[in-house]
């Protein structure tokens, strides 16, 4: 199934500018964009996986991770095949990066925005996260799902790597709920040279993001000798502070995988180095992911230091909110930042 891709333009010598992510294509009539699921047919920019699913899960929230959305909530997950990145430790390659491996190939299964939403009300979801590969380049069926999602009564979540242009968030605001961001580190050598893409679009991304009033929260995949230094983590927590500093930071173990079996998993003692720099650097909340680490899991008030959120074993399996229905601190008020109910 293919679909008008409209998030897109003509230009004067007749190519399509792709307008989805910062990449922002200009494509000849026949040419495929760098995610492999955008191209152009009879003079108009195609979506090649129109009401694809090459992925479809029943998650908990905390899998995203989100944190401060919905806690212990289930959120119908789902994705296509493509991608605008090449990471070279993508734990979703097989479809993230298909398109290019596979001579343009695309699979998956046929499920409509309206077949979508169905499913996640029967599921007893309370929203929808466009996952496991970019949702920027199957853009346009994110925003009819999310449109007949937002009648319906369900949140939307983007999990993404922070490359939506502006006239995306734009677009897609209105309906978007949350966004965890991956900021894969603070370094314009890693983004290109890892990820084919750059670092100060997803910087870009991430403050429009946040002043559109979207909830966001980001992830850091931490990866020794690449990003893990202290220098390169503060950075991070420092320019998420500055932006706003009860943003929560999510920081997760590697695991060899794809390109980079070479390297070893992230020590669990670098996981809480990264913590301590986060929480110094003067972010209120601060989590380790990827391993079983409750004391490091758990959400804290920050006036008073008692535990109001209390995580551990797998992700979303053993989750207590003693929180308020405001957010507010059950020991003392203070209003933890989030999207509760």
């Amino acid at each position: 199934m293919s679909s008008h891709a409209w998030l897109s333009h003509s230009l004067t010598d007749g190519r399509i500018e792709c307008d989805a992510c910062y990449h922002r294509c200009k494509l000849h009539e026949g040419a495929y964009g760098i995610c492999g699921v955008r191209r152009v047919e009879n003079g108009q920019l195609r979506l090649l996986v129109y009401a694809k699913a090459a992925a479809a899960h029943i998650d908990p929230i905390e899998k995203k991770p989100l944190f401060h959305f919905l806690p212990h909530s289930r959120v119908f997950s789902f994705g296509t095949v493509g991608c605008n990145f090449s990471c070279q430790f993508c734990q979703n390659h097989e479809i993230s990066q298909y398109p290019k491996t596979k001579e343009h190939r695309i699979f998956g299964e046929t499920l409509t925005p309206e077949m979508i939403v169905t499913l996640a009300l029967k599921q007893g979801c309370q929203s929808i996260a466009y996952t496991y590969n970019e949702p920027a380049v199957f853009f346009e069926y994110t925003y009819d799902t999310a449109k007949l999602a937002h009648e319906a009564g369900l949140k939307n979540i983007y999990v993404t790597s922070g490359y939506e242009t502006p006239k995306a968030i734009e677009t897609i605001a209105p309906f978007l709920d949350a966004m965890n961001i991956d900021i894969k580190a603070f370094s314009q050598n890693f983004y290109h040279k890892i990820c084919g893409a750059s670092l100060q679009p997803v910087l870009d991304t991430l403050a429009y993001a946040h002043q559109k009033g979207i909830w966001i929260e980001t992830t850091t995949l931490i990866i020794p000798t690449l990003n893990d230094s202290d220098k390169e983590l503060r950075e991070i927590a420092t320019f998420q502070a500055t932006l706003d500093d009860a943003m929560p930071w999510h920081i997760s173990a590697f695991h060899p995988t794809y390109k980079m079996l070479h390297l070893p998993p992230t020590p669990h003692d670098t996981l809480k180095r990264a913590h301590a720099i986060g929480k110094e650097a003067g972010l209120k909340y601060v989590y380790v992911g990827n391993v079983d680490d409750a004391s490091h899991e758990s959400t804290y008030c920050p006036q008073c230091h008692n535990g109001v959120i209390s995580r551990h074993g797998h992700l979303g399996e053993c989750v207590t909110n003693h929180l308020m229905c405001s957010g507010a601190c059950p020991h003392c008020g203070y209003i933890i930042k989030g999207i509760w109910r």
